[in-house]
């Protein structure tokens, strides 16, 4: 556990990702309190969740959750029973805290921290014209016209505060269903009133209720120094794929180029490099096609095998394949999500190969590979998401060749745990999960993935104990602040390895390309994320996800020679 101080000096990274389910969010929390270094504030809201603190009583919830579409979940902060649902501002402080001499985080620092978190939304409402937020005695949370007869809650407090870092937070009532409550007990406190800002007849929108606790958070928790990131405020179903829009496996995925300028537009990127534009000395690959390269393509060929190389058409193809080290996609050549830079196919994807794991194992071991990296089209048509097969793989892979190092290059699964663990069972040696962009570009970019749910995998993954990995791919309209921020997050939870790259534009139906980024922007991101904790930045205008991939994981101590057999049962 690295060591816990506050620094005032320190901005508060403040992130609104957005609705993001309950097992994401916390994935997410985790791996900040685990691993972070920064003063975090997640800010976001639920579908339909009750929580149970660690001490909450059953007895308390009226109804089956089910019944009225809602999950029930028992999570480890303080507290009862809460809800949380569409129009509440959900808060998730992530902060090193200075702990009281011998207190170890104890009582009496929660107690203290409880009162923090109050405090700034008592003066948050405060500046949205609500004076009458306060306290009510002995019970925590945030109370309008606290010392009259009839007070009203409209904001939950319920925090973990271990060893001088905290997780969970609060849950302020916008425009929230109060009809939710109704099923529970708020809380644990009976015959007391739960009220949203909408019934006391303050209309005001999410963004302004955001934009006001941001401010007095940032002045509680991050010296009055505010970095502050979002996701798309708009969302329309749209924009998403026929799979992600819940159609099923039966329907075309459309083309990829639809609605996309209107995204770019409400994410703030107007304009754009011409297609024709050519392309800077910099951004000019020397190709070589030795026998190295010509015997692995020929391999591929012969046993039926797909690779992200010749698929993405990736510029650096020669000088991996001639360096031990190719790229293999499974589960077919067709995509059930349209991403705006990639140029995989979308159609209805195929039948799922069973003989596919062996095929790939043949070629890993007839080429003598060091370093094999699976990835992986998004095949949101399986219930596992297709990470059943990639575990396939790689376990034909170590029975064929044990001593290779073997790297996975995944999509996130819809973020479901139990299709991620039976990855995380056979224990790849490099868990590669791209978040791509930065958070404001993520619904223009990838709109059937998210940033929230992107970073919970990584998270989850360096909770198995495994070494991740992750990539941005630059020029799609981001800011260098927006790059280092989306790096603070990274190294928040825990990536070992990032690799940054220039967004090249594979035909006029993708994203345009915003801007060239030059060879020295690189090399300042690569120092900027290595200070920040990361073992390795991969950085260069033709990196790719895979790009030097062997080198990479040898930085961060992982060898064909270090690695060892799985035990297979």
């Amino acid at each position: 556990m690295l060591p816990r101080s506050v620094d005032l000096a320190a901005p508060l990274r403040v992130r609104w990702l957005g609705r993001v389910p309950y097992d994401e969010a916390l994935a997410l929390q985790r791996g900040l309190f685990e691993h972070g270094r920064e003063q975090h504030l997640l800010l976001l809201e639920h579908p339909p969740v009750y929580t149970l603190g660690v001490r909450a009583s059953t007895e308390n919830v009226l109804a089956d959750p089910a019944d009225v579409g809602a999950e029930l979940v028992r999570t480890d902060r303080g507290g009862d029973v809460t809800y949380h649902g569409p129009g509440q501002l959900v808060g998730y402080p992530v902060l090193s805290l200075p702990s009281k001499r011998g207190s170890g985080g104890g009582l009496a620092d929660t107690v203290a921290y409880v009162r923090t978190v109050e405090q700034v939304l008592i003066d948050a409402l405060s500046d949205l014209g609500l004076p009458r937020a306060g306290r009510v005695r002995a019970f925590p949370g945030v109370w309008l016209d606290p010392d009259s007869d009839r007070p009203r809650k409209v904001a939950a407090v319920g925090v973990r505060l271990s060893r001088g870092r905290t997780m969970h937070g609060f849950a302020l009532n916008v425009t929230t269903d109060l009809s939710m409550f109704g099923h529970i007990i708020p809380c644990g406190i009976v015959g007391k009133a739960v009220t949203s800002l909408e019934a006391e007849g303050l209309r005001v929108t999410m963004r302004e209720v955001i934009d006001a606790v941001s401010a007095r958070a940032a002045t509680t928790w991050g010296g009055g120094v505010l970095e502050r990131q979002d996701v798309a405020w708009r969302h329309r179903p749209s924009d998403l794929s026929a799979f992600s829009r819940g159609e099923g496996a039966g329907t075309v995925v459309r083309d990829a180029s639809q609605h996309l300028q209107g995204r770019l537009e409400q994410a703030g990127v107007v304009g754009g490099l011409q297609i024709a534009t050519r392309k800077p000395e910099w951004l000019r690959p020397k190709v070589h096609h030795g026998p190295e390269v010509l015997a692995l393509k020929r391999s591929v060929r012969e046993l039926g095998l797909v690779t992200v190389c010749e698929e993405a058409g990736c510029p650096n193809l020669s000088d991996c394949w001639a360096d031990g080290t190719a790229t293999f996609m499974v589960l077919g050549e067709r995509c059930t999500r349209a991403c705006g830079f990639c140029l995989v196919d979308t159609r209805k994807p195929g039948v799922v190969d069973e003989t596919e794991p062996e095929r790939v194992a043949e070629a890993v071991d007839s080429l003598a590979l060091d370093h094999a990296v699976l990835t992986m089209v998004a095949r949101d048509d399986l219930a596992d998401g297709g990470l059943g097969l990639v575990a396939e793989t790689v376990l034909a892979i170590r029975r064929r060749r044990p001593q290779a190092v073997v790297e996975t290059l995944i999509s996130d699964a819809k973020g479901d745990a139990s299709s991620l663990d039976v990855l995380f069972d056979v224990r790849p040696d490099v868990l590669n999960h791209n978040v791509e962009t930065v958070a404001r570009l993520q619904r223009a970019v990838r709109p059937s993935a998210g940033y929230a749910r992107s970073l919970g995998v990584l998270a989850r993954a360096k909770a198995a104990g495994l070494t991740t990995k992750s990539g941005l791919i630059l020029g799609m309209g981001e800011t260098e602040d927006e790059v280092l921020g989306a790096l603070v997050d990274l190294s928040g939870v825990g990536v070992d390895i990032v690799t940054l790259g220039q967004y090249l534009r594979p035909t006029t139906n993708h994203l345009p390309v915003a801007r060239w980024v030059r060879p020295e922007e690189f090399t300042a991101l690569k120092a900027a994320g290595e200070a920040l904790g990361i073992g390795h930045v991969e950085a260069s205008p033709l990196t790719r996800s895979s790009y030097h991939a062997k080198q990479a994981a040898g930085a961060v101590g992982i060898t064909a020679v270090s690695n060892e057999p799985l035990a297979l049962h």
